[in-house]
């Protein structure tokens, strides 16, 4: 009797320890699960620093992981390129899978001509745009663990109001950019959001895709618009070949003004200080801390 109570015991034990196992792609989406699932989650991120979502082509280890996990957290709008295929097909056999844009209106996401048709998906430099995907990981994680739901719920309360404060911050800092010094040139069009949220006139050398490299005269036509609208400094990312950025520095005679992270946060727990302010580069806040500060210190 004793060896029976013993094994309901440990059984119990285990059953309540257990952590629900999640699955996620870009490193933004890994971050904010984890913020919201803290301790009661297992997450396993797809891609790491420096990883670029476009180009990225599911491994035989991602394919057993997302096989084996309860459920799925993914940007959307064609963010992950042939990745999203495998996702599609999880879905339609009963996996859990969870787009974190879903939720946000559609008069809310940019459709630039050039994307045929598709949406914007780096909905994540906006912050008040990425706090509408803290709703869907809270729903996604709660529909799966009901016993932890309203530790979920208190946990994305308090993201947002983080994400919010982080806003406000981003606005005050890049305040002090005179607004017609205000134009944004990198690898890519990855920060069409930033512009919209904080008032820049963004310009991508490849467009919104990374998957076609940028040509000739894409190069030629950008050395003409620095020189024409007397641009100060234009900027590399971290996950996109700097090449073309470097060659248009060099033709158009303009400093580069640094690195930016776009399609992928920095490496979680390495830390970076600028102005007596030391953040985490593979967070959220971090990320977005690190790409204000460089882009004030280049424009202002």
């Amino acid at each position: 009797m004793k060896t029976f109570i013993t094994l309901i015991t440990l059984i119990t034990t285990i059953s309540v320890s257990a952590k629900l196992n999640v699955v996620t792609t870009t490193t933004m989406i890994t971050n904010l699960v984890k913020d919201v699932g803290g301790e009661r989650i297992e997450v396993t991120g797809l891609m790491g620093p420096g990883v670029d979502p476009h180009l990225y082509k599911a491994t035989a280890g991602d394919v057993r992981s997302l096989q084996k996990c309860e459920l799925v957290f993914y940007n959307g709008l064609y963010l992950e390129g042939r990745i999203g295929d495998v996702l599609v097909k999880l879905a339609r056999k009963g996996k859990k899978v969870y787009a974190v844009t879903e939720e946000i209106e559609e008069g809310r996401l940019l459709e630039p001509p050039e994307f045929a048709g598709h949406y914007d998906p780096h909905i994540w430099f906006d912050p008040t745009l990425w706090i509408e995907a803290v709703g869907v990981v809270v729903e996604g994680l709660s529909v799966s663990d009901p016993q932890n739901a309203s530790f979920y719920k208190e946990q994305g309360t308090r993201v947002k109001a983080e994400y919010e404060a982080l806003h406000n911050w981003a606005k005050s800092a890049i305040g002090q950019i005179e607004p017609s010094h205000r134009i944004l040139i990198t690898s890519h069009d990855a920060f069409n959001y930033f512009g919209q949220a904080y008032g820049f006139k963004v310009v991508g050398v490849q467009g919104i895709s990374t998957v076609t490299e940028a040509g000739l005269a894409d190069i030629a036509k950008m050395v003409d618009f620095i020189k024409d609208n007397g641009v100060r400094a234009i900027f590399v990312e971290s996950s996109v070949s700097p090449a073309a950025i470097e060659r248009i520095s060099k033709d158009a005679g303009i400093g580069i003004g640094g690195e930016l992270y776009s399609d992928a946060m920095g490496v979680p727990g390495e830390s970076e200080t600028r102005q007596g302010d030391t953040y985490d580069l593979g967070t959220y806040e971090g990320m977005l801390k690190h790409n204000v500060y460089r882009i004030v210190e280049a424009l202002k």
